[in-house]
């Protein structure tokens, strides 16, 4: 019995004792595919009557898969019926890639909230608490207070705390300069003091920098801390 491959086209020569009569699975030897074979159909019998004149079998050359050289064809034909279905290449392959592009995507939208973080924050506040949580603090105004200084004065006999600083437009769009605060506390953080104040500009274009300075008569003596911040929304 000649078996074909129907892939490869490969042909192996076997016995059809071997193959019941509802067919068995096969796989080929050189190429992995896996079908199944119907059994042979049986051959007439030749009535008593007469006596067909005899032809010589054709010959058909054995093709014996890689692995099998120099074995039966019946052991070729028992380990092809045997031997378990294995997926194609290109099936792993389109997996594998498939696995590859979803990690890729997913580490790209990580970079991009680590690196885009103060933009995200500026549109979303709420994203704030996230990033802080994880230890990347973000400045949802999307201006910064830098070079922050105080120092005191002397006017009309009263003692007055001088508080400077700069407001730096940090994004790359115009920004609404809001309000903004001081507040004064003790070594143990319990607030003394605190006012509201003006920073001068009400816009600030990207990349622009401008000083403030706010003034306050009599400071608590106890002040041992001083905070700049935004009276909207913080800073």
């Amino acid at each position: 019995m000649i078996l074909t491959c129907p892939q490869c086209a490969t042909r192996y020569q076997t016995d059809a004792a071997l193959f019941p009569a509802d067919g068995r699975k096969v796989r080929c030897g050189k190429c992995g595919h896996v079908w199944h074979q119907e059994a042979p159909e049986p051959e007439a019998e030749i009535g008593t009557s007469g006596t067909a004149p005899a032809r010589p079998a054709a010959s058909v050359p054995e093709t014996i898969a890689p692995g099998n050289a120099g074995r039966g064809a019946e052991a070729a034909a028992a380990e092809l019926a045997t031997a378990p279905p294995s997926a194609g290449l290109g099936e792993r392959l389109a997996t594998a890639i498939g696995w590859l592009g979803l990690a890729a995507i997913l580490a790209l939208i990580a970079w991009s909230t680590v690196a885009y973080r103060e933009a995200i924050a500026s549109a979303w506040p709420q994203s704030s608490a996230f990033y802080d949580a994880i230890g990347l603090p973000v400045n949802a105004s999307g201006i910064a207070i830098t070079n922050v200084k105080s120092s005191h004065d002397v006017a009309n006999g009263q003692l007055v705390l001088i508080v400077s600083g700069d407001l730096v437009n940090i994004t790359g769009r115009a920004i609404h300069v809001p309000v903004m605060r001081v507040t004064l506390s003790d070594r143990s953080e319990r607030q003394l003091d605190g006012w509201d104040f003006s920073a001068g500009a009400k816009m600030l274009q990207p990349g622009q920098k401008v000083v403030f300075t706010t003034r306050h008569a009599n400071p608590p003596a106890s002040t041992q801390n001083l905070k700049v911040m935004f009276a909207e929304g913080g800073g």
